[in-house]
């Protein structure tokens, strides 16, 4: 893997890279992201039991990650507007393409966390080939991050990720329990409203090609 900026630390084996984003280039994706909001309007997806998740939701790439009491999926097209989502955004393709050259992400998966939001522990396991890393960027306030091993019964640890960190699961950490517990508003200025964004770059579908 290639760091090309920041410092990289080692969480429980978990690689985080910090400041991989700078203020202005945090900024300029901050622009992209609201030009999709705008195209792709975020939602909130319904559990399998029929409950609104706290996060709000929107995508860019082929592919949006959804929830209904059907069940998890992918989808390919925006469930409000039946819209294709827009193209992905130029910074976080550098952030894919900084530990994954073999074919470009598919998804680009945006979470919007508002005071209060959270996620329970999951594993993204929904993706052709598990092979292809998760690539994560976060944006505005800081979240608290758990991460736990391939069972959920195992233990978890937690730690914080700021503004303009990466943070990558690949290998054997691909399909480890996580989530985020909490969100410590009014820490960034980036979001006027505060609150966190958090894009996962993921490849959904089988790769057809051997590089990009």
């Amino acid at each position: 893997m290639t760091l090309v900026s920041g410092i990289a630390e080692m969480h429980h084996e978990i690689p985080v890279i910090r400041g991989f984003l700078s203020a202005a280039e945090q900024r300029e994706l901050l622009t992209d992201l609201r030009e999709i909001a705008r195209i792709a309007p975020p939602f909130s997806p319904i559990t399998g039991w029929g409950k609104p998740m706290s996060v709000r939701i929107t995508a860019a790439g082929r592919f949006c990650w959804f929830s209904d009491r059907k069940g998890y999926r992918y989808i390919e097209a925006h469930p409000q507007t039946g819209q294709p989502f827009p193209p992905i955004p130029t910074q976080a393709m550098r952030a894919w393409r900084a530990f994954e050259t073999r074919a470009d992400p598919d998804c680009c998966l945006i979470n919007h966390y508002r005071e209060g939001a959270r996620m329970g522990l999951h594993q993204d396991r929904d993706e052709a080939d598990f092979s292809f890393p998760v690539v994560s960027l976060s944006l505005g306030d800081p979240a608290l991050f758990r991460i736990g091993g391939i069972e959920r019964s195992d233990p978890t640890r937690s730690f914080w990720l700021e503004s303009g960190d990466v943070m990558v699961l690949s290998a054997e950490n691909r399909l480890r329990f996580h989530g985020v517990d909490r969100i410590k508003i009014g820490e960034s200025a980036l979001l006027k409203t505060g609150g966190r964004l958090n894009l996962t770059l993921r490849r959904v579908a089988e790769n057809s090609t051997s590089s990009i």
